[in-house]
């Protein structure tokens, strides 16, 4: 059986569930509220490739009790009700990664507006988990292929296809897992209570998180998914940008009104 995926890998710990942004010398990092994204935007979006797997690979987290300590910290890592903000080095940065994300995603989600939504939450959970939000993107596809309303035969609900159980046992009664944030919340919460039940080994983590532990497509298909649809390029020598990305700002002074 192959596996593609670095054993030795291992991804931060809970303890630094939202990694500190690279810094450049004399910047500091800026937060960013994406709500008024949503009523100044304009994207010039140009047109998608085929950037996506042709159907989804949805499965099942299975249920394994959880000791008290575990359940108190997931309980309060689903309640939190802050409110979702872009952490980048700077505005510029900011907006490329918008920019950029959405014309990738355009022809799944066509709503602009939603678009900037989905991803701004997308971002802002991921990093709150200590999660890569491209990486995110690529499980998103993989398990629901960006279907809001996606419910597997197993029962699993949602983008992140979340299963029921984990509202009985770290939400609340009214928990929605349609929900876009709700769903959200709860995948990357899971995904990382995964990775630290296995040491950071993102392998065995998402193995976990689909119900396929020890097999190797699903993590596969998912790091090629963030590889292959959405990983960044690498930045560029002479401006510091990600090669071949707009650098245009069409984000300028912008505040969460969400």
């Amino acid at each position: 059986m192959t596996r593609i995926f670095n054993e030795n890998r291992r991804v931060g710990s809970a303890h630094h569930a939202c990694p500190e942004p690279v810094e450049a010398v004399g910047q500091s990092p800026t937060y960013i509220n994406f709500g008024k994204l949503l009523r100044r935007l304009a994207l010039p979006l140009c047109l998608a490739g085929a950037l996506f797997s042709p159907g989804a690979f949805a499965g099942a987290q299975v249920y394994t009790p959880l000791s008290a300590s575990v359940r108190a910290v997931l309980q309060r890592s689903v309640s939190d009700q802050a409110s979702p903000k872009l952490v980048f080095n700077t505005r510029n940065e900011a907006d490329m990664w918008l920019d950029e994300m959405s014309r990738r995603l355009q022809k799944r989600i066509p709503d602009a507006e939603y678009r900037i939504d989905f991803l701004g939450t997308v971002h802002y959970e991921a990093n709150r988990a200590g999660l890569d939000p491209q990486m995110v993107l690529g499980l998103i596809e993989v398990e629901s292929g960006f279907k809001k309303y996606a419910v597997s035969s197993a029962g699993a609900r949602g983008y992140m296809q979340v299963m029921p159980f984990w509202v009985k046992e770290i939400g609340a009664t009214g928990h929605n897992l349609f929900h876009l944030r709700i769903n959200l919340r709860y995948g990357c919460t899971i995904l990382r209570h995964y990775l630290d039940m296995e040491n950071g080994d993102l392998f065995r983590a998402l193995g976990r998180y689909n119900g396929s532990l020890g097999r190797s497509e699903y993590p596969n298909l998912v790091r090629a998914a963030w590889r292959n649809n959405w990983a960044l390029p690498r930045r560029t020598a002479a401006t510091g940008q990600p090669a071949g990305v707009n650098s245009n700002s069409k984000h300028s002074d912008i505040n969460n009104a969400a």
